[in-house]
């Protein structure tokens, strides 16, 4: 059987008129990646013919559990995101490439923020799960909407979690599947990305918990699209965008009948303490990003969409987004979220998931 490679087209690209030419290293860096890529087919070539399986995206979305992640996010209480993300992984899911902590109007102690969610990844280490990065803290303020409106005017934050974004890109992406940075919270770092090198937008897919829908489409605005406009309106104009507005009720992820199930290790006992705390809202529910991009059947309805009106200074929201069959945007309308709660707690409370 050929090896398969997916077209450019199938992976929704931008279109020329939306790319910015690379500097000379991002040159530097798709000789590279051009290279390496040429090096591994020969291998396969010179050694046999074989069928690795086709590269199209699995589901409705374009990436799935076969793209390395980042996960950003701010608070580590309230929902199950970055849980999602380290379990999964360990059933086959997205490797888990970065862990970014930020703040919020709602946790605006970065300190607190990335004191919690260093308690987690030692929990999970000392749980026997490995491949888990260290979080790392990225609190620059929000973007400022230059008086051109133009987003090339825009002066960058190079903030940590955009340089750990471009690090991971360019170690990890592929032509065929791209890295995915997945959000809980504010654009900023995206964004910010973005702006130290554009060609950011050839190597990234951007899954984002956030907004809601409407009759035409949706909203760009809370729960974390009300964070950062300006930024929502670069990564929804500039990078290959996957907005989810589909949540659904996390209480019923980990019952609070059944932490007696869990096996009596440091990351069991995590989720035991923390499960008291998560938010009733369903538009807290972060993780429905992570899972869009692991468990296909989450998107059950997907409509493309592209960013209406830009948005204009002062905005407390970012742009609208319409529906457009060409759009270069995708939006989760609604989701289906028993099976990956199902797969979710299944790894979660199997002795075997803690061994090596």
């Amino acid at each position: 059987m050929p090896l398969v490679v997916e077209q450019p087209e199938s992976l929704g690209l931008l279109d020329e008129g939306a790319r910015r030419a690379p500097d000379q290293g991002s040159q530097r860096r798709a000789a590279s990646l051009a290279g390496a890529l040429v090096a591994l087919l020969v291998t396969l070539g010179c050694a046999e013919t074989r069928n690795l399986g086709s590269s199209n995206p699995h589901g409705l979305l374009p990436a799935d559990a076969r793209n390395p992640i980042v996960v950003i996010n701010d608070g580590s209480t309230e929902n199950w995101q970055v849980e999602y993300a380290i379990v999964l992984a360990k059933d086959g899911g997205s490797p888990l490439a970065g862990l970014v902590v930020g703040t919020s109007g709602p946790w605006p102690d970065l300190d607190k923020n990335l004191a919690g969610f260093n308690g987690l990844v030692a929990d999970a280490r000392n749980s026997g799960l490995t491949d888990i990065p260290d979080p790392v803290g990225s609190d620059k303020p929000t973007l400022v909407r230059p008086m051109t409106g133009k987003v090339d005017d825009t002066a960058p934050n190079r903030s940590p979690g955009a340089q750990l974004i471009l690090d991971k890109a360019d170690e990890l992406s592929l032509p065929y599947r791209p890295l995915v940075v997945v959000t809980g919270g504010r654009l900023t770092d995206v964004a910010d990305a973005y702006l130290m090198d554009p060609s950011i937008a050839e190597r990234i897919i951007v899954f984002s918990s956030l907004g809601s829908t409407t009759d035409s489409g949706a909203a760009m605005a809370a729960p974390n699209g009300e964070m950062d406009p300006w930024a929502d309106w670069i990564v929804a104009t500039h990078l290959r965008f996957v907005q989810v507005s589909a949540f659904y009720d996390q209480l019923a992820d980990v019952p609070a009948t059944r932490l007696r199930e869990l096996p009596d290790n440091p990351l069991c006992n995590w989720i035991r303490a923390k499960q008291p705390n998560i938010w009733s809202l369903p538009a807290a529910a972060d993780q429905a990003a992570v899972i869009a991009v692991q468990v296909p059947s989450y998107a059950a309805a997907v409509q493309r969409v592209s960013a209406a009106t830009p948005v204009a200074a002062g905005a407390t929201a970012g742009p609208d987004l319409v529906m457009n069959p060409n759009g270069p945007a995708w939006l989760v309308r609604q989701s289906a979220s028993a099976e990956a709660a199902a797969r979710f707690w299944q790894v979660l409370a199997d002795p075997s998931t803690y061994q090596p």
